[in-house]
């Protein structure tokens, strides 16, 4: 009974406090993975960068993997939330595709996203769950471009181009791009990758009717 009652006056942590501190252990692995590769990462350098104990990050990562996984979700979320935007802002589909083209463009450039995104892809190649997680999101992200062109072809600013193929491309163009970065960082220059991109882009745009 004393045992009990001991344990009932342990507060108990509120979700707003255990978000903020599985917040900090992500933002703690995004900077520790800008610096080593995630294989070479342990628990420990992310315990330290964090400043809590491994106590702390085991509950909320069952293992390394888990943490990989909660990486790649929190880059997804981050994107998703830019697309939700564009989403309701007014503008032409070519505009909400240069401007969604240009924030993954601006994560490919990130060290700890390029690392990360290198390892997702080593991962993958032995990791069921890796594999099929990484799979759903590009899933997601093909299929929100694929409506996207959709629209623009409904309306007649887009021509009439095979909109699921020009998903796949736009976001093969990103992962290539990354890894491509990753291998070697002075194969080519960003700005000119974005310049490159847009005038792709203004390609898609339905040619104006002769009279």
């Amino acid at each position: 009974m004393a045992l009990k009652g001991a344990l009932a006056k342990i507060p108990k942590i509120g979700n707003a406090v255990r978000e903020q501190r599985k917040r900090s252990l992500l933002d703690a692995a995004w900077s520790c993975a800008a610096r080593k590769t995630f294989t070479d990462l342990t628990v420990d350098d992310v315990c330290e960068e964090a400043g809590m104990s491994k106590g702390g990050f085991y509950g909320y990562f069952k293992s390394k993997q888990e943490l990989l996984l909660a990486l790649l979700e929190d880059d997804n979320a981050r994107l998703g939330e830019y697309a939700s935007e564009l989403e309701s802002a007014p503008g032409p589909v070519t505009k909400r595709l240069r401007d969604f083209s240009e924030a993954m463009l601006k994560l490919a450039k990130d060290p700890a996203r390029v690392q990360v995104k290198a390892d997702l892809w080593s991962a993958m190649l032995t990791d069921r769950q890796v594999r099929e997680r990484f799979s759903e999101v590009i899933d997601q992200r093909r299929a929100l471009l694929r409506g996207w062109i959709e629209e623009g072809i409904e309306s007649g600013e887009l021509q009439q181009v095979p909109a699921n193929a020009t998903a796949s491309i736009l976001l093969a163009l990103e992962d290539g791009l990354v890894l491509h970065g990753s291998l070697d960082p002075g194969a080519f220059k960003w700005p000119n990758v974005s310049r490159a991109i847009e005038v792709l882009l203004d390609g898609l745009r339905a040619k104006p009717k002769l009279s």
